[in-house]
């Protein structure tokens, strides 16, 4: 599938998703945190996560339905689905607003952060705000079973921050280490994106691990090719300078990959950075990325995103052939080629 088809068969739901985002934010009660929420949320976000909710519905609705009861492109998901998956894009732009009040940052997706725009204060509230209501939302919308799911979500994200940080402070090369990181940054909410979806649709035990699966193989290739992003992406297109990542001291794999297998000489000169200050080491991100080149961190990186998402196809071998499982396989093979 390729790119023009697979967003031709995502942009009803897209649209519908922001349509309900839109309704949501007009209620809220206050005419600056709506402008924050919209700057925040309309931004140019791919709507990943509630996709993923949808989809994932929409596939055991289908696998479970006997056969030749009505077609695929039939089976209309009720509004309280696009509430319901609305939580996760809620969550994510929670999370990212709050991301740039603490990294101080300059720019989001290629425009001013909103604390550029506003001051702290307001960034950080707004940021509180979607978080509380897609907390609400998926208690009234989806009961204590996904209100657990995405409480232990949104923890694990905490969590993983911490341990980041610690990963930072220590210089701890682990692999291991660094998809904890990953699992519990990116990999959790998009998992549990799926599993609610499921769990919305009724799945069996069955179908409700393979997407769970799925979701945990697609949020972990998603964050590598992130890191991939970082060194060799366009910064017309991430949004953000090359080597980023590296200037704030993150120890992604392809850095990881380079620092197990260079010569002590190199990896004299790659931990003398990440001792110093972030000003040397955006000097000197040119020659880190020669490095990594050399070495085969970007090869490594790339090998791992492609098993990653391979683990992801075979996952949904247990569904029927079917459009939502085509889509769901769209996606995965988009995460390998997307370019911001």
């Amino acid at each position: 599938m390729n790119k023009n088809e697979l967003l031709s068969l995502l942009q009803p739901d897209i649209d519908a998703i922001n349509e309900t985002m839109r309704s949501e934010t007009a209620q809220c009660g206050n005419a600056r945190l709506q402008e924050i929420l919209e700057y925040a949320l309309f931004n140019g976000g791919k709507r990943i996560r509630p996709l993923l909710t949808i989809i994932a519905a929409r596939l055991c609705a289908f696998s479970r339905m006997p056969e030749g009861l009505a077609a695929e492109d039939e089976l209309q998901p009720p509004i309280d689905l696009y509430r319901l998956a609305m939580v996760f894009e809620f969550l994510h732009g929670a999370s990212l607003l709050h991301d740039d009040v603490i990294d101080n940052a300059g720019k989001r997706r290629g425009r001013p952060a909103a604390n550029i725009v506003w001051d702290n204060t307001q960034v950080i509230l707004a940021g509180d705000f979607l978080h509380t209501r897609a907390m609400t939302l998926a208690g009234t919308l989806g009961g204590q079973h996904t209100l657990t799911l995405i409480g232990a979500a949104t923890s694990a994200m905490i969590q993983a921050e911490f341990l980041q940080m610690q990963t930072v402070q220590e210089l701890n090369f682990s692999e291991t280490n660094y998809f904890a990181v990953l699992r519990g940054k990116t990999g959790c909410l998009i998992r549990t994106a799926c599993e609610v979806g499921a769990c919305f649709a009724e799945g069996n035990a069955e179908h409700q691990q393979a997407l769970r699966t799925y979701g945990d193989a697609l949020g972990l290739a998603f964050q590598v090719v992130d890191d991939l992003l970082d060194y060799q992406g366009d910064p017309e297109k991430t949004g953000k300078a090359v080597g980023n990542d590296f200037v704030e001291g993150k120890l992604t794999l392809p850095l990881i990959y380079a620092l197990q297998n260079c010569d002590p000489k190199e990896c004299e000169f790659i931990m003398h950075l990440l001792k110093g200050p972030a000003g040397l080491r955006a000097e000197k991100t040119d020659e880190v990325r020669l490095l990594i080149e050399k070495n085969g961190g970007f090869a490594y990186a790339r090998q791992g995103a492609e098993t990653l998402v391979e683990a992801a196809f075979e996952a949904l071998a247990v569904f029927p052939e079917c459009t939502a499982r085509r889509v769901l396989n769209g996606l995965a093979q988009y995460v390998l080629t997307r370019q911001k």
